[in-house]
């Protein structure tokens, strides 16, 4: 047990000790250049009062519903496309043609910066014949620009979209792994009785792909609650227009701005509480019996 002391003590110093020190100065009134004073649940009560917290618990929620989806139901087929999708020689199942290479493009986002990507659709979404979309919808007969970002009812779809295209790719490996681990012979035996590869995917794939999907949806709902980087950059005005695309994330990084240091700390808190809520709401209601194969 003794070669466990030094990560342990590494974690508790710089994992545990930060955690402890944040909720202990959501309790307490600090501005970063005088000793904090305690103020009780002062902080709660504020947030709990603020338009701006429940905003941004709404597009958690959204983001929640629909990233996952999204996102999942996307790298499913794609993964599905890469390794069972095709005719290999000797007609066993393979993936579809230049399966490889289409691995690599599909990782490609995965390589590139949050904020590169940020910077990147923020020409994509451009609200002018300069931006991609735009440039290409005006051409083809457009009346006027579509304002992705500027326009409240689209800025956190788009958002949303970008999240998805950043994600998939990783997915798509994650999927692609699980299914080359599902022996052939379960898909041939399959085929000979006559399955489709409608019936392959609903009937082999996804339920032996079970664990690796609960692992994904935890994982993009953890996502989902955080999208700080993507908002900074994207949003207008700091989660516009009028805070339809604000984040309890960006909430904390107004508040840390202002020197608002123990409310930071109090967002920062109920963003912990939440993701942890939900990792373990998670795992509980998909927990089912494993597939020996």
């Amino acid at each position: 047990m003794g070669f466990l002391v030094a990560p342990v003590t590494l974690y508790a110093i710089f994992v545990l000790s930060p955690y402890v020190q944040t909720i202990r100065l959501s309790f307490t009134q600090w501005r970063g250049y005088v000793p904090p004073k305690w103020v009780g649940t002062e902080n709660y009560s504020r947030m709990f009062h603020n338009h701006r917290f429940w905003q941004a618990l709404e597009h958690h929620a959204i983001m929640l519903v629909f990233l996952p989806l999204i996102t999942i139901a996307f790298a499913l087929v794609f993964a599905f496309l890469l390794n069972v999708g095709g005719r290999g020689q000797g007609g066993k199942t393979a993936g579809v043609w230049g399966s490889k290479f289409y691995r690599v493009v599909f990782f490609l986002p995965q390589v590139l910066a949050i904020p590169v990507i940020a910077v990147l659709f923020q020409t994509v979404y451009r609200p002018n014949e300069s931006g991609l979309i735009n440039g290409v919808l005006l051409k083809a007969g457009l009346d006027k620009p579509v304002g992705f970002l500027i326009d409240k009812n689209l800025a956190l779809p788009s958002i949303i979209a970008v999240l998805v295209w950043q994600a998939v790719g990783f997915y798509v490996v994650l999927f692609s792994a699980g299914m080359a681990n599902i022996p052939a012979d379960i898909y041939e035996a399959a085929e000979i009785d006559g399955a489709s590869k409608a019936r392959l995917f609903f009937s082999i794939t996804l339920p032996l792909l079970w664990d690796t999907l609960q692992t994904a949806w935890v994982y993009l709902g953890i996502m989902a609650f955080d999208g700080f980087a993507i908002v900074q950059v994207l949003a207008q005005d700091n989660g516009g227009p009028d805070g339809a695309t604000t984040v309890l994330g960006l909430e904390i990084y107004n508040n840390m701005q202002q020197s608002r240091l123990g409310d930071a700390s109090t967002y920062g808190v109920a963003l912990c509480l939440l993701t942890l809520t939900f990792a373990v709401l998670t795992l509980r209601v998909t927990r089912r019996e494993s597939y020996e194969f």
